[in-house]
């Protein structure tokens, strides 16, 4: 049967990991075939809207859903899916695949979600894979993942729910040999500064080895910057003197969520304000310009916490940092899934407006 991906650019990183582990196409293939979706949140009425409009159009097609929407809401996705691969795909969609071709059958699979009937059946959950069994990606470039799972539980985020809180580290030969295809090289990482460590307490001298090894392909090295971002809590002095050694990057992408002392404990962040402002000033001190994402939005977050972020925001601003602002959106799997976001005031609208304006200031926040 053929195989085909959706692909576009909110999913681009999922299917080039995807890519290697089987044959697929991405265009559309003959009236039979496998469909393959990877998909979040934000993109999931789209997704579902689409994929009713195949089936009503006639499509001789299976689909399969994946990514952080399907794993969190499996019944929800089959509604409108055959199968749901759940967490991690390296392992699972390929099993999953083969038992369709070979007509042994679904449940055999671990890690998946299908109907018998009425009744949504899900097949166990699946060991965590060894990432260094896995390319990162091969005919579809991306940044080279080096680190999944996240020890923190936020409770805004997917990342420990789909991933586990145990960090899993791709090793410093096989990033290197995945590095040699690209012209800069990028990473993507929970917290960067984590790579190596249980991600609680960083290994900074495996952070080194890992950027010693790279360096010597002389290629322009980004680390720390988006898509990945670092905890204010793991920035040092000696972390940066790593990066500016090593690395062509003028920024450090920081992950902040909020300048209100109380919304960082309620959601679980496990550092203050102090961390933050702390680790801004130590990336200007060795140069570089802190860029710290902010949510603004949260559940919890009252007018005074808003007004904390936004004095934040103009701490950061005033200093040479920039911010990247997001709005709060609720995620499928975490504490806050059920919780309504909490208004913008006019005071957010008009500053985070007047600094993207200025250049100051990305994100989206409408």
């Amino acid at each position: 049967m053929r195989k085909w991906f959706r692909q576009n650019n909110k999913n681009s990183y999922s299917i080039a990991a995807l890519m290697p582990l089987l044959r697929a196409d991405l265009a559309p293939g003959p009236r039979a075939g496998i469909m393959l979706y990877s998909f979040a949140t934000p993109q999931a009425g789209e997704v579902y809207h689409e994929v009713n409009q195949a089936r009503e159009a006639g499509l001789d097609a299976l689909f399969i859903a994946g990514g952080p929407h399907p794993s969190a809401l499996p019944e929800e996705a089959l509604e409108y899916f055959d199968y749901v691969v759940i967490g991690e795909g390296e392992e699972t969609l390929p099993e999953l695949i083969d038992a369709i071709e070979t007509g042994r059958g679904a449940a055999s699979v671990r890690g998946i979600a299908y109907r018998r009937g009425e009744e949504a059946i899900y097949t166990g959950d699946r060991p965590p894979v060894d990432l260094d069994c896995y390319p990162p990606f091969s005919s579809i470039l991306a940044p080279i993942e080096i680190t999944r799972g996240c020890p923190w539980g936020c409770a805004y985020c997917q990342t420990p729910r789909l991933f586990g809180r145990c960090m899993r580290h791709r090793s410093i030969p096989v990033i290197s040999r995945f590095a040699r295809r690209h012209k800069d090289i990028r990473f993507t990482s929970p917290n960067s500064l984590a790579y190596g460590s249980d991600g609680r307490r960083p290994r900074l001298e495996k952070v080194s080895a890992l950027l010693e090894a790279l360096r010597g392909q002389k290629k322009p090295i980004y680390f720390g910057t988006f898509p990945s971002e670092v905890r204010p809590d793991f920035v040092s002095d000696e972390a940066l003197e790593i990066i500016t050694r090593h690395c062509a990057n003028r920024s450090i992408s920081l992950g902040g969520q909020s300048g209100s002392p109380a919304v960082l404990e309620r959601i679980e962040r496990g550092h203050g304000r102090q961390e933050i402002e702390s680790a801004c000033e130590i990336i200007l001190e060795h140069g570089l310009i802190p860029q710290v994402d902010l949510i603004f939005g949260l559940p919890m977050e009252s007018a005074e916490d808003q007004k904390m972020s936004l004095d934040l925001v103009r701490w950061i601003e005033g200093k040479g940092g920039k911010v990247r602002a997001h709005r709060f959106m609720p995620l499928p799997g975490t504490p806050l899934w059920e919780e309504t976001p909490s208004p913008l005031s006019r005071d957010a609208e008009a500053l985070l407006g007047s600094l993207a304006q200025k250049g100051r200031l990305s994100g989206s926040w409408g």
